[in-house]
């Protein structure tokens, strides 16, 4: 039997049962993620000198932060890239809004997402297919010991 021949055979119901599962793979039907909105508005700024800002005195050091005292979720990632630079995202992970993003320091120092997977650079570009949404990146800026993140 020659291929195109059996693909007609096989027919559509097949083909379906084939693609289906790749289709709904990273649906969240089966999964009960408590998802967060994006940070808007973002303009505060930590005091490097506290304890809570301790992990950013060395670089690769991150700290996660709420950008508004009201929230009951850290939304803000803080972090010492590996040049000493200070940078900031979303703790809100743009493929499916969970609040799981860190910074982490393979390949030079990324923002990587646990609940997925989902990777991203220092700028927000998506690193891997899992999403192409890029991540929420803040300004920064180091006014002596006081760090403002804002956008």
């Amino acid at each position: 039997m020659e291929r195109k021949q059996f693909l007609r055979s096989i027919g559509a119901g097949a083909a379906f049962a084939l693609t289906f599962p790749c289709l709904n793979g990273c649906s969240s039907d089966g999964e009960d993620l408590e998802t967060f909105p994006e940070p808007t508005g973002i303009d505060f700024t930590i005091d490097l000198t506290s304890s809570e800002a301790a992990p950013l005195a060395n670089n690769g050091g991150y700290i996660a932060v709420k950008s508004d005292p009201q929230l009951t979720y850290l939304d803000i990632v803080v972090a010492r890239n590996l040049e000493g630079d200070l940078v900031a995202a979303s703790k809100i992970c743009s493929h499916q809004q969970t609040e799981e993003v860190r910074f982490i320091t393979e390949d030079g120092g990324i923002f990587n997402c646990t609940t997925h997977g989902s990777r991203f650079a220092q700028d927000g570009t998506p690193l891997n297919s899992i999403t192409n949404n890029p991540l929420k990146v803040f300004n920064t800026e180091l006014n002596g010991e006081i760090l403002r993140v804002f956008e």
